[in-house]
């Protein structure tokens, strides 16, 4: 499922409350450094024939803006602007300047409201993306795996990615400005099986986080149609045993059924 709009909702989110989309990518294309099994988007060479067209800094803010004015009218809630949308919102070439435009319309129309960015975290690689990152109230840094090796079959990190130690070295740095978040799954792609929840995975995994030391992890499951689609979508109790595991260590988790 793409996003057909760049201001989405909005929306009820189980983790965010009431969420105001903003996707910077170009509409009905997906744009991303990884490409994950369980991608809501699809998989990415189903856009590569689409063209890519990009709003402009200030055509977003008008859109934006304009909603804003809407929804202030309406009486309606936001809880969060969140930057998502169809692939990974810091590939935007003007991803800093937006970063500043969406915190001015929060300020001027939803000032209790958050900032949220949902990541990959890959382009942490670069200082500009990092600094803009950290402006941000919920930076929410995904980290699907505790090996290179399974990292490749969950997310398919692309060229336009990092390395598996760029992306350690980078949530480390982060530290607990940082919120990690996780989709536990267990499955099969392309005849192998693929699972974080495998203690060759877990184990590792949780040593990342004792090193991290984010803000907190959020723990989650499949929710809607995944392209891959021998995946099994864990329970709350299921969740919840690993959430256990991670809170023996200090580390405050949130579990998304």
């Amino acid at each position: 499922m793409l996003f057909e709009n760049s201001i989405v909702g909005p929306i009820h989110s189980r983790r965010l409350g009431s969420s105001l989309g903003v996707n910077l990518l170009p509409l009905k294309h997906k744009y991303c450094s990884y490409d994950c099994i369980y991608c809501e988007c699809g998989w990415n060479r189903e856009s590569e024939n689409q063209e890519m067209v990009y709003a402009t800094p200030d055509e977003l803010k008008g859109l934006l803006q304009k909603r804003l004015e809407q929804l202030k009218a309406e009486g309606a809630k936001v809880d969060s602007f969140t930057f998502a949308g169809n692939g990974e919102p810091t590939l935007y070439p003007h991803f800093p300047e937006m970063v500043d435009v969406v915190r001015e319309m929060r300020d001027k129309y939803y000032p209790e409201a958050a900032t949220t960015l949902l990541t990959n975290a890959t382009q942490l690689k670069r200082k500009e993306i990092f600094d803009a990152v950290m402006k941000l109230d919920n930076p929410v840094l995904k980290l699907d795996a505790g090996t290179e090796h399974m990292r490749q079959l969950i997310n398919k990190n692309n060229e336009m990615g990092c390395s598996w130690d760029e992306l350690l070295n980078n949530l480390i740095a982060f530290g607990n400005r940082g919120i990690i978040q996780t989709l536990l799954f267990d499955g099969y792609s392309d005849g192998q099986r693929v699972s974080n929840i495998i203690d060759s995975e877990f184990t590792p995994y949780l040593g990342y986080l004792k090193r991290i030391r984010p803000r907190y992890v959020m723990l989650y499951a499949l929710d809607r149609a995944t392209p891959e689609k021998d995946l099994r979508k864990l329970s709350v109790e299921e969740l919840e045993r690993y959430a256990q595991i991670i809170r023996k260590e200090g580390i405050e988790v949130k579990v998304y059924g």
